[in-house]
Parts: C-alpha cells; sequence; structure tokens
C-alpha cells in the first residue's frame, strides 16, 4: 500500500514529551508568578522603605529567568524525549527488522527479545511463534508437493511403461494389458480425488450441520465390512449418539479413512478392529481401534503426514494412497475437533477423535 511520508514515531513521541514538560514547566512557572503577585506586595506594603520591591521589579527580576527556565526545558525535553523514545523504540526496530526478512522469504529468522514480559515481549514473542509455525507448514507444504508429484508421476510412468511395451510386442495380451492399466488408473483416480478431499478440508469449503457419529461409524462399517472379512478382520462396534457439528460428507470420509487405516494396517489373520462412539461434555468423541504390530511413538508422530503407510510404503491390495491419516487430520482441525494417535500395548494403534457438538462453537 502506498503511503506519503510522515513523522517518525520516535519524532512524535519526542514532541509529545517535550510538550508534556513545557506544558508542566509553564503551568509550575504560571503558579509561582501568581504567588509572588499576590503576596510579595502585601510583604512589600508592610515593610516600606526605598528599596521595597514593587510590581515592576518583580517583573523585570522574574521574566527573564522564568524565560531561561523554558528554553532549558524545552531543551531538556527534546533531548530527553528523543533518548527515551529512541530506547522504548529499540525493540521495535527489531521487530521490523524481523518482519522484512520474513517478507523477503527468510521464516527461520527470530526476533528472541530479550528482558522482563511486557507488550514489547509479548508481541516479539508471538511473532516468533508465528513464524516457527509458517516455517513448520511450508516445510509441509513443500514435502506434500513433493511426494504428491512422486505419487502421481508413479501410475502415469507404469502406464507409459505398459503401452510401450504393448506397442513393441503386438502379440502380447490385451485383456491382461486392460487389467493392468484399470488398475494403475484406478489408483491415480483414488489419488487425485484423497487429493481434492483434502485440499477442500483445509479451506473450509464446507457446511456445518447437527450430525450423529454413531449413525455415520454404522454406515462405514457397513461400507467397508465387505473388505473386513475378506482379508479376516473382526470388526467390532459400540455405537451410542454422539452429536457433532459439521459436513455428514467429510465426517464420513475421516470415519472411512480410518476403518480403512484399521483394517488394513492389522495383523496378517484373526485381527480385529473396534469402533465406538460416545458423547462427552460439548463433544462427540469416535474412537477406532485396531490390533497390529507394536508400533513405536517416534513412528506415531509421522502417521498423519502425507503419504505415510504404517511401518514402510507398502504397495499391497487395498494399500491406499497414504493420505488416510493426513486427510484425517485436516478434516478434524477444519472441525476445530482434535485428534490423538496413541499405541495399543498389545499392538496396533488407537484413534480418537473429539468434534464440538452443535451449540458448543465459540
Amino acid at each position: 500500500m502506498a503511503r506519503s511520508p510522515g513523522l517518525s514515531v520516535r519524532l512524535k513521541l519526542t514532541l509529545s514529551y517535550a510538550g508534556l514538560v513545557i506544558l508542566v514547566g509553564g503551568l509550575l512557572l504560571a503558579v509561582v508568578w501568581v504567588f509572588l503577585l499576590r503576596y510579595v506586595p502585601e510583604v512589600a506594603a508592610r515593610t516600606p522603605g526605598p528599596f521595597s520591591p514593587g510590581r515592576e521589579d518583580l517583573v523585570r527580576a522574574f521574566a527573564p529567568r522564568a524565560a531561561w527556565a523554558m528554553v532549558i526545558l524545552v531543551a531538556v525535553g527534546l533531548l530527553g524525549g528523543w533518548l527515551l523514545a529512541g530506547r522504548m523504540l529499540a525493540p521495535l526496530s527489531r521487530l521490523t527488522d524481523a518482519t522484512r526478512l520474513a517478507a523477503k522469504g527468510s521464516l527461520s529468522h527470530r526476533v528472541n527479545l530479550p528482558g522482563r514480559q511486557d507488550e514489547f515481549r509479548e508481541l516479539a514473542d508471538s511473532f516468533d511463534t508465528m513464524l516457527a509455525r509458517l516455517e513448520s507448514h511450508v516445510a509441509e507444504q513443500r514435502r506434500f508437493a513433493a511426494n504428491a508429484s512422486h505419487e502421481l508421476r508413479t501410475p502415469l510412468a507404469i502406464s507409459q511403461t505398459l503401452l510401450d511395451v504393448a506397442h513393441h510386442d503386438p502379440d502380447r495380451d490385451t485383456e491382461e494389458l486392460i487389467e493392468r492399466l484399470r488398475a494403475v488408473n484406478t489408483r491415480a483416480i483414488d489419488l487425485t480425488e484423497a487429493l481434492l478431499v483434502l485440499s477442500r478440508a483445509d479451506q473450509r469449503s464446507f457446511t456445518r450441520e447437527p450430525v450423529d457419529l454413531s449413525l455415520i461409524a454404522e454406515e462405514a462399517v457397513e461400507s467397508l465390512l465387505p473388505l473386513a472379512e475378506s482379508r479376516g478382520i473382526t470388526l467390532e462396534t459400540s455405537a451410542d449418539s454422539a452429536p457433532a457439528h459439521g459436513s455428514p460428507a467429510l465426517l464420513l470420509q475421516l470415519t472411512t479413512n480410518l476403518l480403512h487405516n484399521a483394517i488394513v494396517h492389522n495383523l496378517p489373520e484373526h485381527g480385529t478392529v473396534q469402533v465406538s462412539t460416545t458423547s462427552g461434555e460439548g463433544h462427540g468423541i469416535l474412537t477406532v481401534e485396531n490390533s497390529g504390530e507394536r508400533l513405536s511413538p517416534q513412528l506415531i508422530t509421522t502417521l498423519t503426514e502425507p503419504f505415510q503407510r504404517g511401518t514402510e510404503r507398502i504397495r499391497a491390495d487395498h494399500a491406499g494412497v497414504g493420505l488416510g491419516l493426513a486427510i484425517v487430520r485436516s478434516i478434524t482441525e477444519a472441525h476445530d475437533g482434535t485428534l490423538s494417535l496413541t499405541a495399543r500395548d498389545a499392538g496396533g494403534l488407537r484413534v480418537t477423535v473429539e468434534l464440538p457438538a452443535p451449540g458448543s462453537q465459540g
């Protein structure tokens, strides 16, 4: 925004300090002058003599000294105000320098303002926290863009390879080629749709309405029951009423992703998935637990990052596109909820989602 030049804040504060000093000094001199005019003549009248001071004598004696006092007050006010304003605004200069560096793209710089807590330190600490979050967000977006590019390039590269092979080998089984191309194309579509859902959740471009997480959980369980049965996974549900406030479509996507993740990343046989919903104080709570391998705390902290697939980047059937829990996290944050992942003592993962209930939005 173009602005016309103006006085600096330091100069404005200096003039303000000097003006206050001059005003107080002027008032003080006025009080002294009134005192002299009122009481000194009375004293002079009671002490007659040739050297008794009169009103004109007081004026001649007081006026020059008062003028010099005002000059000194102006000088002291300006100099002291300039030094004091500079000292007070020094933290603001550091904040300005940090802001300019951030505007140029340097998010690693921090103000780190020393001293005890005050308004400037509070502002500097908030600015440092904002820079840290921005730096983390930018780094995450860069990783996401790199991973998304890699993931989208993979099915395209596979398709290109299959077509090249078919072109140089006309006798190749066409039916097999079509099936493989269909599988690769399906994966690319799934990945693209997942990216769109993630973007929609991040932008919060959805309409909120009252929902019951128990009904959404039942719908998700019903849709994924064939997949669970095909992998020998037992689904256990405990769906109590759990009112929440949000997008039914996105919350169904969230629940489906959690169930799909729990089914796929489970024991090779005789695995279990437990789904429960309940209501807390102003929250609807959805919990999904699954059996499986023991997970380290370090691994759990990375599971909600895009393109993380459990213990390794697997390519098995129904492995997903690596965005399941990342989408869960984004949908939860878009609904002002909380997401917690904890390792089960017996192995596997417990995921808990808490969403604000209707009427609890601040």
